[in-house]
C-alpha cells in the first residue's frame, strides 16, 4: 500500500491552519496538531521541520491563497474602493488569515518574517498601481502610496484582526448581519482616503 504523502500534508496544513490562527504557534503543540490531522507527530516533522517552521509554511500558503483569489490585476480595471471590499469579502470567508498575521507579528515584532522579500514584492505592486493611479491624478497624492495601500488594506482587514473592538463600537443591531452594512462603510472610507 502506497503512502499518500500529499493528502497527509493537507491534513498537517488544515489542522495546524486552525491550530495557529486559535491558540497561535506558541499556544499549541505539535502533537496537538498531529491528533487534529490524524498522523503521527513525525510525519510534520519530516515534512515541515520544527513548529515555527510549520507556522511559516501555513501563513505563506494562506497568502498565497490570498494573492490567488484577490488578485490586483490593474486598477484601470478596477476601482481601488471595490478592491477594498474584494479583500473584506476574503477575509469574512477566512478569517483565520488575520489572525495568522496578528501572531506573526507578536513573535516576530522587529524582525524580519520568513518570506519577507518575497511578500515585499507582491505588496510593492499594489503600492505601484496606487502610484501609478497617483501619477495620472485619479487619487490624492497627499499620502504616500506606501501608505496608503497599507491603510486600505488594514480598512478590509481590520475587523477580523479586532473584533472584539468592532463589537464593542458597532451597533448592538449590526451583530447579528454585519457584513452587508460592513463592506459598504469600507468602500465608503477607501473611496474618501483615495479622493483628489
Amino acid at each position: 500500500m502506497s503512502w499518500d504523502t500529499e493528502g497527509t500534508k493537507q491534513k498537517i496544513l488544515k489542522a495546524a491552519i486552525s491550530e495557529f490562527a486559535l491558540h497561535g504557534p506558541d499556544g499549541t503543540t505539535v502533537d496537538k496538531i498531529a491528533k487534529i490531522a490524524g498522523v503521527n507527530k513525525e510525519r510534520i516533522y519530516n515534512y515541515f521541520g520544527a513548529k515555527r517552521d510549520l507556522f511559516a509554511v501555513v501563513l505563506s500558503n494562506e497568502l498565497i491563497k490570498v494573492a490567488q483569489s484577490v488578485p490586483l490585476k490593474s486598477f484601470e480595471e478596477e476601482d481601488i474602493a471595490e478592491y477594498a471590499g474584494r479583500v473584506y469579502d476574503y477575509h469574512c470567508v477566512h478569517p483565520e488569515l488575520s489572525r495568522l498575521l496578528l501572531w506573526e507579528g507578536l513573535i516576530y515584532s522587529s524582525q524580519e518574517v520568513p518570506n519577507e522579500n518575497i511578500r515585499c514584492e507582491n505588496y510593492n505592486c499594489k503600492i505601484e498601481a496606487i502610484k501609478k493611479e497617483q501619477d495620472e491624478g485619479r487619487v490624492t497624492d497627499e499620502i504616500e502610496a506606501s501608505y496608503l495601500t497599507f491603510l486600505i488594506l488594514a480598512l478590509a482587514n481590520s475587523w477580523f484582526m479586532l473584533p472584539q473592538v468592532a463589537r464593542m463600537f458597532t451597533p448592538i443591531e449590526d451583530i447579528d448581519n454585519p457584513h452587508e452594512k460592513r463592506r459598504a462603510i469600507i468602500i465608503e472610507a477607501a473611496k474618501r482616503l483615495l479622493v483628489k
